[in-house]
């Protein structure tokens, strides 16, 4: 269970409307390297997971990435206010039920949204839009490092078997 804070994970505190900047954005909501089919995907694979510690690992950052999804709406609100918003699909996340396998899509899925939000700072110059966005592609670091601990205990434990 969580609790809900009723604030932003990074304040979102955009002043300059621009629907570009959006149209590169809107796909870490929905799309199928976002925020949304992360936390999805790590929710699923928790049921999976063995030992628990990886258990709680994927809980965490799944729980994590919905705050996430929190701040890429409030992004892209601030960014379309007034306009008509588009739709996008979150039709797509990863799981096989095997650990080793979920979790390298986890690191991966971890750097692919990375490599999106280095794709948006080089694409935009509004540090209102920025520093939520720097400190979001941090978080996908943190959450890639985080796995690759989980992936070397699951595998740390079958070698011991």
């Amino acid at each position: 269970m969580w609790t809900y804070e009723k604030k932003l994970q990074y304040p979102v505190r955009i002043k300059t409307p621009n629907a570009r900047t959006a149209k590169y954005i809107i796909s870490q909501l929905g799309g199928p390297d976002g925020e949304l089919a992360a936390s999805l995907r790590y929710m699923h694979q928790r049921y999976t997971a063995k030992p628990d510690k990886v258990k709680g690992v994927l809980t965490d950052i799944a729980t994590e990435e919905l705050a996430h999804v929190e701040m890429i709406s409030a992004i892209l609100y601030q960014l379309t206010d007034g306009l008509t918003p588009e739709p996008f699909t979150a039709a797509y996340f990863q799981s096989k039920g095997d650990p080793i396998t979920d979790l390298t899509e986890d690191m991966a899925a971890e750097q692919k949204a990375r490599s999106t939000y280095d794709n948006i700072l080089r694409l935009c110059d509004d540090p209102d839009v920025r520093d939520p966005i720097k400190f979001l592609r941090q978080r996908e670091i943190v959450h890639f490092q985080r796995f690759g601990e989980a992936l070397r205990q699951v595998q740390d434990d079958l070698n011991s078997k």
